[in-house]
C-alpha cells in the first residue's frame, strides 16, 4: 500500500537523517523533495501546496535548526501534518440513528467495489456484536442482487428480498419493515453504481436519502483511481451530502493520491479502508497509523489488533503452559500456522512492521506456509505428538499424503526441532514466553 510514495520519503528522510546538524537550506531542499514526491503520487495540488507551507514553516524554526536531532524532528513535522490531512481527531466512527435500524447508504461509481465492500462491512459489523441486514437496491442489475445474495452467505449475513419488479425504494422501504420486526441493526444498503452526471440516478439516491433518512451516506471510493475518486466523490458529496469515505482496493494503490487528498478537499471523514480482496480485509481508518505506514514507521497496533482478534490471551498461556510441560508439539504447529494465516498475507503482516519498505524485496514464502500445513495434516495424531517416531518410510508416506517431497518433510522436522528446542529454552524463562506466539500485547499501548 503506497510503496512508491513511502519509498521516495524514506530515501528523502535517511538523507536527513545523515546529517547531524541541518541547515535551513538543507531542510528546504529536504522539504522540496517531499513536495515533489506528494505530487508525484497524484495528491491534489492544493493539499500539497498547503501541507508544503505548513511544514516549511515548521521545519525552519529556531527550535528544530538548533535541535541535536534535526532530521527526527523534521520528520515527526511531516508526521504531524500528514495526520491532520488524513484527518486528526483519530478514528472517525460510524453513526447511529436514535431510532433503530440505523441505514448505511453505499454509494458510489460502478466498479469501485461498493456490493462487495458493502458484505464486508456487514462482517465487520456482525464481528462487533451487531445484527446487519443487506438490502441489495441495485435492481437494474440482476446480477448484484444474486452477486450479494452470494457474498451475504459468504459472511453469515442475511439479505432482504427483492419483490419482481420492484423499485429501489420499495425494496429499501420492504427491508426497513423487516428490520424492525426481526431486530436488524444497521441496514446496510448497496446502490447502483452510477455517474454523477447521470441526473435520473442521481434524483434516486436523492429520494433514497429522503426516504430512508440513513444515518451514514458511504462513498466508496477506489483508491486505485487516485484524483478521478476524488473528484467523483466532491459531485457526489454535492448532490447527497455524503457523511464518510471508505477508500476500497487501497492494497493495490502504490501511490496514494486519494487517500492524502478525499478527506481533506471533501471535509467528510475517511471511515474504512479496503486492505485486501478477502472478507475480513476491511478496516477502521485511523489517520495517526495510515501516516506511520506511508512514512515506513509501521502500524503495530493494527498487527496487534489483528492478532488478539485470532487468538485470546487465556489460548496464549494455555500453549504457554503446554509447552512448559511437554515442549512443542506439531498439533501447536498447526494452530499457529492457521493463526498466522488468519491475520492476512505476509506481505500485508510484513507492511505493518516499522521499516517495512526494506523487507519490500524479500521473498515471502506464501507457498511454504501452505505446505507445512499440508504436511502436518498428513501425519498421524502420534506422529504430530512424537515427531520423533517418524522414519524414513513414514516420511515418505507423509510426502505423497501431502503432494509434497521427502525433502520437504525432512526440512520442516528440521526447522521444528530446531524451534522446540528454543521454545523450550523460552518457556523455562517464563516472561518471556507467557504470551505464546501471539499473546496478549496490551502493554505495547501503554
Amino acid at each position: 500500500m503506497f510503496e512508491t510514495l513511502s519509498e521516495r520519503l524514506q530515501i528523502t528522510f535517511r538523507r536527513m537523517r545523515g546529517h547531524g546538524h541541518l541547515t535551513e537550506s538543507e531542510i528546504r531542499e529536504g522539504v522540496r523533495e517531499i513536495r515533489t514526491a506528494l505530487l508525484e503520487a497524484d495528491v491534489d495540488l492544493q493539499v500539497v501546496r498547503e501541507f508544503d507551507e505548513a511544514v516549511r514553516r515548521r521545519a525552519t524554526s529556531e527550535e528544530i535548526l538548533r535541535s541535536l536531532t534535526p532530521g527526527q524532528q523534521v520528520i515527526k513535522v511531516v508526521r504531524d501534518e500528514m495526520v491532520a490531512i488524513l484527518g486528526q481527531g483519530g478514528e472517525a466512527a460510524l453513526g447511529r440513528s436514535a431510532r433503530p435500524p440505523s441505514v448505511f447508504l453505499v454509494v458510489g461509481l460502478q466498479g469501485s467495489g461498493k456490493t462487495t465492500t458493502s458484505a464486508k462491512l456487514a462482517r465487520l459489523l456482525k464481528g462487533q456484536g451487531r445484527s446487519p441486514l443487506l438490502v441489495p437496491a441495485d435492481v437494474r442489475r440482476p446480477a448484484a442482487v444474486e452477486q450479494l445474495r452470494v457474498l451475504g452467505e459468504q459472511v453469515g449475513v442475511p439479505v432482504a428480498d427483492v419483490p419482481p419488479g420492484a423499485a429501489a425504494v420499495e425494496v429499501c422501504r420492504g427491508a426497513l419493515r423487516e428490520s424492525r420486526l426481526v431486530g436488524r441493526d444497521p441496514l446496510i444498503v448497496d446502490t447502483a453504481g452510477r455517474l454523477h452526471i447521470d441526473d435520473e440516478l442521481m434524483a434516486e439516491l436523492e429520494a433514497l436519502k429522503s426516504d430512508l433518512q440513513p444515518a451514514e451516506i458511504l462513498y466508496v471510493a477506489d483508491a486505485m483511481t487516485g484524483q478521478d475518486a476524488v473528484r467523483a466523490a466532491g459531485a457526489f458529496h454535492a448532490r447527497i451530502a455524503l457523511t464518510g469515505v471508505i477508500l476500497s482496493k487501497a492494497d493495490g494503490d502504490a501511490r496514494g493520491g486519494a487517500a492524502l487528498s478525499i478527506r481533506k478537499v471533501l471535509g467528510v471523514p475517511i471511515k474504512l479502508v479496503g486492505v485486501g480482496e478477502h472478507m475480513e480485509n476491511l478496516e477502521p481508518f485511523h489517520p495517526d497509523r495510515m501516516a506511520s505506514r506511508i512514512l515506513g514507521m509501521g502500524d503495530v497496533l493494527t498487527l496487534i489488533e489483528k492478532a488478539e482478534a485470532v487468538a485470546s490471551g487465556e489460548e496464549a498461556e494455555a500453549l504457554a503452559r503446554r509447552m512448559k510441560r511437554s515442549g512443542l508439539t506439531l498439533e501447536d504447529l498447526a494452530e499457529q500456522l492457521d493463526k498466522v494465516r488468519k491475520l492476512g498475507s505476509l506481505r500485508q503482516i510484513v507492511d505493518l512492521l516499522p521499516g517495512a519498505g526494506a523487507l519490500r524485496d524479500m521473498p515471502l514464502d506464501e507457498k511454504g506456509l501452505v505446505r507445512s500445513r499440508a504436511i502436518i495434516s498428513s501425519m498421524t495424531p502420534d506422529e504430530r505428538r512424537r515427531p520423533e517416531i517418524v522414519d524414513g518410510g513414514r516420511r515418505l508416506r507423509i510426502a505423497r499424503g501431502s503432494g509434497t517431497t521427502v525433502a520437504d518433510v525432512n526440512q520442516l522436522l528440521k526447522q521444528f526441532k530446531q524451534m522446540r528446542k528454543m521454545m523450550k529454552t523460552m518457556a523455562r524463562g517464563g516472561p518471556a514466553m507467557r504470551s505464546g506466539m501471539f499473546g496478549d500485547a496490551r502493554g505495547f499501548r501503554r
